[in-house]
């Protein structure tokens, strides 16, 4: 008995041990079972050559270049992140933040920081529609190629051109654009977080089976179909779309907590029936009636229920009073069947109304309906699930338009737009805390940005924003370039600064609805992808003296490892984001040190991980009355530069705490 119990314990823990290694690596599962060719390439002992793919030997699917879309997740950032000081509104206490820059590139920078802390994630990519801009294939191209991207061309001739579907790797380029940013997402979601993905009929098929391969099939959570162009598309040959998708992916589906949301109006309308205490509700037939219902299929919910009919109350026993007998019938008189089973019907008796329906019989009958209410016990309005078909006036894209256009004075300056709406309503189905974050990397007209200061000002929250967009320059027939905007980021930037202003119009005019404490964040700070601060070092071949002093030559022209030119609040930002700082942490001057400048930097995550205080000195010496000052507690340390301090000082600091330099 003993080594079957063991056995059984053993296999219990193996069983852990698979789930806990499903939900880290969740694209190394193919049907159910572990893909060994998949797991050397995330743990990096595949013994193919970089790029070369593997011949499929799992369900899933496969297409030349995957390998290598997978390596392009797992590559180490080579730029940084330079802040703009000026381009953004309120950038001394706002907590939102706008990138510019490829966000492939961008999301791997962010890796350190955000892992496992942004809640929500929005993205609508380009759909491939055969007239779609997207991204570069090319997994060679260093972050300097992309920082010369102007929408156009970069200095080396590549051109950045529409996809189009006569190109041999028309799904090709789609899927190895998307494929490595999601599977960065993945990594930026919290345990708990979801992310959502717009997309039409061009690549649904190939996103629900990426999305399985990086968020793991069991995550799906469900998808959503909009209505978002009632009036229909003509553009299809045959059919006149009205519809979008959107797919929905959990980090871990086991964690998620979504609330409902909101009824419409059309459905508060319902509600017109009004109780003696003034609680209104709709009634709602308790008689299953046509179709499928019927009698045989369920008989335990086939019974008798009694009716006073003077009063419309309902009970189970016939007595004096209920002496009217109800069973549910069809309008064809077949028996069908009760929604609920007796004990259903006896705990919630209290609700429930025998009503005279007239269904074009001859003979007038009962019926029995329950009670729904707009609210519960508490006076506070139930929410309803999240539907999956939403044909809601405000996801219409004549709404998002007309949005723009009340921004930019009746101007037309974004094409395709996204309705606030979508992004707003999504949000309203999580439980948000303090710091919890909404990102969109393909961030475009930035309607995302605006659903989330108005979401937070609907509901007195304080939801941060990232937004992250390719630098993408904007054609000169068009309306915004008439209007002075040159690029994507410079318009979407102007489009923030105006939603703002006016969302913060509408809290001023409605202050009296918040708590005395409560403050909207409007503003925004403003990253741009640059080179890395750090000099690069190309490896010197050879083994021959003159190699040698070559590389001590390198050693000595950069004693320290900066570019030239460099910028403190530059190197200051890529020393945050190495070290796992938000971008939006607190730095503030350490007045008390005289000789030197010192930065105290501190993340504004509420985690364990996360409290660490970072000092920071970049002077060129550091003096002595600086060393003899500091004092570093067990959650703080101290950078510097190298060449700023001898080996005497640093094994001075070192005695006080964690060092590091650079």
């Amino acid at each position: 008995m003993s080594n079957r119990n063991s056995f059984i314990e053993s296999t219990k823990e193996t069983d852990e041990r698979l789930e806990a290694l499903k939900q880290l690596y969740p694209e190394i599962f193919s049907d159910g079972k572990i893909n060994l060719d998949a797991f050397k390439d995330v743990t990096g002992t595949s013994d193919l050559p970089e790029g070369q793919d593997r011949t499929p030997g799992y369900y899933g699917l496969y297409w030349p270049g995957k390998r290598a879309a997978k390596q392009l997740a797992r590559k180490e950032a080579e730029g940084t992140l330079e802040p703009v000081p000026g381009d953004g509104v309120n950038e001394d206490t706002t907590h939102n933040v706008y990138i510019e820059g490829d966000n492939l590139e961008v999301l791997r920078i962010l890796k350190q920081s955000y892992k496992g802390r942004v809640k929500m994630i929005y993205i609508d990519p380009p759909y491939n529609t055969g007239n779609d801009f997207i991204y570069p294939d090319d997994f060679k191209m260093p972050v300097e190629e992309y920082l010369k991207m102007t929408g156009q061309a970069d200095e080396g001739g590549k051109k950045l051109v529409t996809n189009l579907k006569s190109n041999g790797s028309f799904h090709t380029n789609w899927l190895n654009m998307m494929y490595p940013r999601l599977q960065l997402a993945r990594e930026l979601l919290t345990e708990d977080g979801v992310i959502f993905i717009s997309i039409d009929d061009n690549e649904q098929a190939d996103l629900k089976f990426i999305c399985d391969d990086v968020f793991g099939e069991e995550n799906f959570v469900g998808l959503l179909t909009i209505m978002s162009n009632p009036r229909g598309s003509q553009n299809s040959k045959n059919l006149s779309y009205i519809h979008e998708y959107i797919f929905v992916y959990s980090k871990n589906i086991d964690e998620i907590e979504l609330k409902g949301v909101s009824k419409s109006e059309e459905s508060l309308a319902e509600f017109k029936e009004v109780d003696a205490d003034g609680r209104k509700y709709r009634l709602l037939g308790l008689r299953k009636r046509g179709g499928a219902w019927r009698k045989e299929d369920r008989p335990k919910m086939f019974y008798s229920i009694f009716v006073d009919p003077k009063t419309g109350s309902c009970s189970l026993a016939k007595d004096k009073t209920h002496t009217e007998e109800v069973i549910p019938k069809r309008p064809t008189g077949e028996l069908s069947r009760w929604t609920w089973g007796k004990e259903k019907f006896d705990a919630e008796k209290q609700f429930l109304i025998g009503k005279i329906v007239n269904e074009g019989r001859e003979d007038e009958g009962w019926d029995i309906f329950r009670k729904d209410y707009i609210d519960d016990e508490d006076g506070n309005e139930k929410s309803t699930k999240l539907k999956t078909i939403w044909v809601e006036k405000e996801i219409n894209y004549q709404n998002a338009k007309n949005e723009i256009k009340e921004l930019f004075g009746n101007s037309e300056v974004f094409d395709f737009p996204k309705p606030t709406y979508i992004v707003e309503h999504l949000a309203s189905i999580f439980y948000f805390d303090r710091n919890d974050i909404i990102m969109d990397f393909f961030s475009g007209s930035s309607s995302s940005a605006q659903a989330v200061m108005q979401f937070n000002l609907n509901n007195e929250k304080n939801v941060k924003f990232i937004m992250v967009q390719l630098p993408v320059e904007i054609t000169e027939k068009s309306e915004a370039y008439k209007l002075g905007y040159k690029s994507i980021p410079e318009l979407a930037k102007e489009r923030i600064r105006r939603a703002g202003a006016k969302i913060l119009e509408e809290a001023k005019s409605n202050k009296d609805m918040f708590s005395e404490d409560y403050q909207l964040d409007i503003g925004f700070k403003v990253y741009r992808l640059q080179n890395s601060n750090f000099v690069k070092y190309t490896p010197v071949e050879g083994q021959n003296e003159d190699s040698q002093n070559k590389l001590f030559e390198e050693f000595e022209k950069n004693q320290i490892p900066l570019v030239q030119g460099w910028k403190a609040e530059n190197v200051l930002t890529e020393i945050i984001l190495k070290q796992g700082f938000a971008l939006d942490c607190t730095k503030e001057k350490v007045d008390s040190f005289k000789k030197n400048t010192i930065w105290k930097i501190t993340d504004s995550a509420d985690t364990v991980s996360k409290k660490i205080k970072l000092y920071v000195c970049l002077d060129n010496f550091i003096d002595e009355e600086t060393i003899k000052n500091l004092t570093l507690n067990d959650d703080e340390k101290f950078i510097c530069l190298d060449a700023a301090i001898d080996d005497s000082a640093y094994a001075r600091l070192a005695d006080k705490g964690r060092i590091e330099t650079i």
